[in-house]
């Protein structure tokens, strides 16, 4: 991350780390079927939804353990946590600004769900779980350092 100079739990993000990845996997995977098979299979849809929020959870949590570790301001919501990323010089704004897009996603997921449409899932799984994998590798750099 540019020579910043970072206080964490290795083993706690990597436990993190490893959720998500196992979680694109499982994305990865979905999104190889057409959008007409994805949709019409009621089990492929449930399993997207889950394996979103757990990839987006994940970043959530190695957020919040590097913003508590090296007593950054305590973010406003689970959104902002990626702002204080930012403001700190741990990820670009481009990506900080995408991973808040996701937690407003996750947010709808978790308790609005019956208005989202599983289009959109398909979508997510198509275009935006590149920002999760963007994330984990800046996550991954970091422990190199």
């Amino acid at each position: 991350m540019g020579g910043i100079s970072l206080e964490y739990d290795k083993e706690k993000i990597m436990k993190r780390v490893s959720e998500a990845e196992n979680a694109l996997q499982n994305l990865r995977e979905l999104s190889s079927f057409s959008e007409e098979d994805f949709l019409k299979n009621k089990h492929y849809i449930s399993s997207a939804k889950y394996n979103l929020l757990v990839a987006i959870e994940a970043c959530i949590d190695i957020a919040y353990h590097l913003i508590s570790k090296n007593r950054m301001r305590l973010p406003q919501d689970y959104a902002d946590t990626f702002r204080v990323l930012v403001e700190n010089g741990i990820i670009s704004e481009h990506l900080g600004k995408r991973l808040m897009l996701m937690v407003r996603f996750r947010n709808r997921l978790v308790h609005i769900y019956w208005e989202i449409n599983d289009k959109k899932i398909y979508h997510y799984l198509k275009d935006d779980v590149r920002d999760v994998e963007e994330f984990l590798n800046k996550i991954r750099e970091t422990l190199r350092e």
